[in-house]
């Protein structure tokens, strides 16, 4: 099966990298060319176009930091569905919208073109080694015909149901992340601010039954000061986004949602939308005048 893979930021870098070391035929494409020099030094071909990439494939992957961004690369001119032949497929690990999702995968299959959607989950640092969760939507017969694919970008795979489900499970996910970011600073911050040795406490409270998986990697970028994840303040807020949307639709409050939303914004009023999502405990650090750093933590986490 030859793979086409359009999105190379920090999280479809190294998606694409698990595609090549697993021995698939690998055409990359992004809007930096630069990005791809990892991976044409390891095997992988470049193409001009997302159209150019997708006559050369026989399934291509998008990776892609917005619903705009996958639309154009999608159904633009130029698009992958111009080039994609009939029984072609296309997966989609971007965290998209429910509706634009649907709305492409309905111009896919008029074309002939199978749509699975298969977010991730876990981070940079965890794509990096191979080990994050893909959540998968779609057909079954689809998944089953692209399970080696979609095992060589993470270690556990889930199909979760049809088109839309696993966008609703990754939207969950992501909500509950950053709500945890923001109370692993608050608890930081009484430990900090009651004098006592915060490495301690950090690892006193990753043994307890208050841990996370956030406090356990993120919390780490706090107490180093680099805040690196990875991920960005806009990113966050798109999730975030998606969940409030979400909560509307099925008419479930999400008072928390909310608070979590309004915490990012300010954030990004403060630091900018490129900044890290991490950054959001700076928050509260300038708010008190105190940091939040203890000796012997990393900069970025490693696999």
């Amino acid at each position: 099966m030859k793979i086409g893979f359009v999105g190379l930021g920090n999280l479809g870098s190294h998606l694409a990298m698990g595609l090549v070391r697993a021995g698939f035929e690998v055409t990359v494409h992004d809007l930096d060319p630069a990005r791809a020099t990892a991976l044409l030094d390891v095997g992988a071909s470049w193409s001009e176009s997302p159209r150019e990439l997708a006559e050369r494939s026989d399934t291509v992957i998008t990776c892609l930091p917005s619903p705009a961004a996958v639309a154009t690369v999608v159904q633009g001119a130029g698009g992958i569905l111009s080039g994609l032949r009939r029984s072609g497929t296309w997966i989609d690990t971007s965290t998209s919208d429910q509706q634009l999702t649907a709305r492409l995968a309905a111009l896919a299959e008029a074309r002939g073109v199978d749509v699975l959607e298969a977010p991730v989950t876990g981070g940079v640092h965890l794509a990096a080694s191979g080990e994050v969760t893909v959540i998968v939507g779609g057909e079954p017969e689809v998944f089953e015909r692209h399970y080696g694919v979609l095992s060589a970008l993470g270690r556990r795979v889930f199909h979760v149901g049809p088109l839309g489900s696993a966008t609703t499970i990754k939207v969950v996910t992501n909500m509950l992340a950053l709500a945890h970011l923001v109370a692993a600073g608050e608890a930081l911050m009484l430990v900090k601010r009651a004098g006592l040795d915060l490495a301690q406490a950090f690892e006193v409270i990753r043994a307890s039954s208050g841990t996370s998986f956030v406090l356990e990697t993120e919390g780490q970028l706090i107490l180093n000061g680099s805040y690196d994840i990875g991920f960005t303040i806009d990113l966050a807020l798109k999730d975030l986004g998606f969940a409030g949307v979400l909560g509307e639709e099925l008419g479930v409050p999400l008072e928390l949602e909310a608070l979590v939303a309004r915490t990012f914004e300010r954030a990004r009023d403060a630091y900018g939308g490129a900044a890290w999502s991490t950054t959001v405990v700076k928050l509260l650090e300038d708010a008190v005048g105190t940091d939040l750093r203890a000796p012997g933590y990393p900069a970025r986490l490693v696999p």
